[in-house]
């Protein structure tokens, strides 16, 4: 299918999915489906590493005291949800370093059901507009 611009308003009866096809196999992935709920796609992270920036959502598996997990500066508007879902042994922590971070320098999570949820600012990067748990420093 072509891509397609509106200038108008576009509707569906049924939602509207994001969709990227593998141009070797053809296979076809959902990024996001909008209908009544959005639900967008979830990268599963084990230790350190580096947040994406395609997901809404990291879902944390703790590995070490201290997996560092980055975060690159994201476009204005942008959300970024974090989930410490599992850990490896008792005492492993997640320490989110956003590049810019207008909030402080780092959010750590450390306890299973803890998370946070930033916006990107243009002017001041990443701010926390919500946390259930972690702390900011």
């Amino acid at each position: 299918m072509a891509n397609t611009t509106f200038s108008g308003p576009v509707r569906s009866e049924n939602g509207f999915e994001s969709i990227t096809k593998n141009g070797t196999t053809g296979a076809i992935t959902t990024d996001a489906t909008y209908g009544k709920a959005v639900v967008a796609g979830t990268q599963s992270l084990s230790g350190a590493g580096a947040a994406d920036l395609t997901n809404l959502t990291t879902a944390i598996t703790g590995e070490n005291t201290g997996d560092v997990v980055t975060l690159a500066d994201g476009t204005a508007g942008q959300v970024k949800i974090f989930t410490y879902i599992a850990e490896s042994a008792a005492g492993d922590t997640a320490i989110i370093t956003p590049a810019t971070f207008g909030s402080g320098t780092t959010i750590t999570l450390g306890t299973v059901g803890q998370g946070c949820v930033l916006v990107y600012d243009a002017t001041i990067g990443w701010v926390v507009t919500g946390n259930n748990g972690g702390t900011i420093a």
